[in-house]
């Protein structure tokens, strides 16, 4: 990629720098799942990578400033009952991050300040809709508590964190969904299928604006939105070359520019920092990242350079801009996972030789504050991210926990009956009498009809099997004392007014042995 002028730009001589080894983390025992995921996700205060476990999915989650070897017996957060595919950091709670799994559940955990002492397993919250496993969780970028997930069972899914309920259901990609994205104030939904195109979606309606083919070839596409409204693209050619595209919405099937890469098959991840307009090429297996830099300009998507390392990457993880040193010049940092379980800093800088604040490499920046809240996204309202500075360095503020007004209903367990809160109040036919036959009924808020239905029908078929135990015993009790056996519930058995002489012999055989049912045996339970 050679151009014939040299083309003025103050991010022409950005390089990349890999820190010495004693300033990384090591001793990683990295996830090898096959899904396209980066398997790591990074904020101001911690890292989270996803790492192999034995009896289920977990990642492990460590303060930035625990560099160096990590013990092989560091706490995890594991509460997942199948592998982990996904992670991401909350943009508006740096403690906050939620985990996709093969479980088909979605985890939001809250994680203290200063690390995790020992194995998480009870997140706040935990998403159960999607039947097939979650590869895709995603937050919204200015509205509190808003998380999108994608499963294989082809659903995107939008919930509010805040009650743990579904707002939205989007049910229009025939195949698997590969990725997604949010545009700036988080008003549309950019999403990529394994049937090759890519949809821009009303993400409260679940309505495809408009749609196209992507890439022919038939492997993942990646696709994002530019701060611009831009849309940009990875992919596959038929041959299986790697490739780069950059559209415009109300245009997607005419791409601006479509440059082919290599022929590697490594899924290519782009890395978007809407501050510079520079996106990070870096491909699964590669041993290299490249960056671009998105102008207004021909050839639109212009090729800077290329970082090099000797070790291919397991995955990436992208530090937000709140993260970045700007007193060094620092424009991006990234934590590159290798297979040798080494996670390896690389700091991207523009050589500026001023140590001031350099306000054209740092204009305002998403902060921690959110625009809106779930409920005024879920009614209509927008709002683009609320910016910072960063003249004076980032400080992460002391966030309140995230409360959950109310946990999953898998998890609500019936309190025993006599408790000093029930959940559970007697019918108006326990005021007839009839409180044996009166299946209770629930009122808790928010407990689906099925749930109570199979709760009723279990409850029926108990008392019934009670019933008939207690009908057996009695029957049995006759039997032994001469007294005619009266079914439960026909009131109160009438005693003969003579009884019936009993021989001695017969006497001392019923003292002798237990008495035997004439051809009544007892039958095994019917529930």
């Amino acid at each position: 990629m050679s151009f014939r002028v040299v083309r003025s730009s103050k991010f022409r001589h950005v390089y990349g720098t890999a820190l010495k080894r004693d300033q990384c983390f090591d001793n990683i025992r990295v996830s090898k799942s096959s899904w396209d995921s980066t398997f790591c996700a990074v904020n101001p205060k911690f890292l989270a990578i996803i790492v192999e476990s034995a009896g289920g999915g977990a990642f492990i989650v460590m303060p930035l400033s625990k560099v160096g070897r990590i013990n092989p017996d560091h706490p995890l957060v594991g509460g997942h009952k199948g592998p982990v595919l996904d992670i991401a950091w909350c943009p508006h709670n740096d403690n906050v991050i939620a985990s996709g799994s093969e479980d088909c559940v979605v985890k939001v955990w809250q994680i203290p300040d200063s690390g995790i002492s020992r194995t998480l397993t009870e997140p706040i919250v935990d998403l159960i809709y999607h039947q097939r496993r979650v590869g895709l969780v995603l937050w919204h970028p200015s509205a509190q508590n808003v998380l999108l997930t994608a499963g294989s069972d082809n659903l995107v899914l939008i919930w509010n964190v805040g009650i743990g309920e579904v707002m939205v259901k989007i049910d229009s990609h025939p195949d698997i969904v590969y990725s997604a994205c949010w545009n700036w104030d988080g008003s549309s939904l950019l999403t990529t299928c394994k049937d090759k195109k890519i949809r821009i979606i009303n993400p409260r309606t679940g309505d495809i604006e408009e749609e196209a083919t992507s890439h022919e070839g038939s492997k993942a596409t990646r696709a994002i939105f530019l701060r611009s409204g831009l849309v940009f693209t990875t992919g596959f050619s038929k041959m299986s070359e790697r490739q780069y595209s950059l559209r415009a919405p109300d245009h997607l099937s005419d791409p601006i520019v479509m440059v082919e890469l290599d022929t590697s098959n490594g899924v290519m991840f782009p890395l978007y920092d809407p501050d510079t307009n520079l996106v990070f090429l870096c491909g699964k297996g590669d041993s290299v990242i490249r960056y671009f830099e998105i102008t207004a300009e021909p050839p639109f998507v212009h090729y800077i350079s290329t970082f090099q390392t000797p070790d291919p990457q397991r995955g990436i993880g992208m530090m937000p801009k709140r993260g970045c040193d700007v007193n060094s010049c620092e424009i991006s940092r990234f934590f590159r996972l290798n297979n040798s379980g080494l996670c390896q800093v690389i700091t991207f800088t523009v050589p500026r030789k001023s140590e001031l604040f350099q306000e054209d490499l740092y204009p305002d920046t998403p902060g921690e504050e959110p625009s809106i809240t779930a409920e005024e996204w879920n009614g209509g309202k927008d709002a683009e991210p609320l910016l910072i500075s960063l003249r004076d360095g980032y400080a992460p503020s002391n966030k309140k926990e995230l409360k959950v007004k109310r946990k999953n209903v898998l998890d609500k367990m019936p309190p025993k009956r006599g408790g000093s809160t029930s959940s559970m109040t007697r019918s108006s036919a326990d005021s007839d009498g009839d409180s044996a036959d009166a299946p209770p009924t629930i009122v808790q808020a928010g407990v689906p009809q099925k749930v109570v239905d199979d709760m009723m029908e279990e409850i029926r078929k108990l008392k019934a099997m009670i019933v008939k135990h207690e009908n057996r015993i009695r029957s049995l009790e006759a039997k032994v004392t001469g007294v005619a056996a009266t079914p439960l519930g026909s009131g109160t058995p009438a005693l003969p007014s003579t009884p019936a002489p009993v021989k001695q012999e017969e006497t001392k055989t019923s003292n002798s042995s237990p008495p035997q049912s004439s051809g009544e045996e007892m039958a095994p339970d019917e529930v």
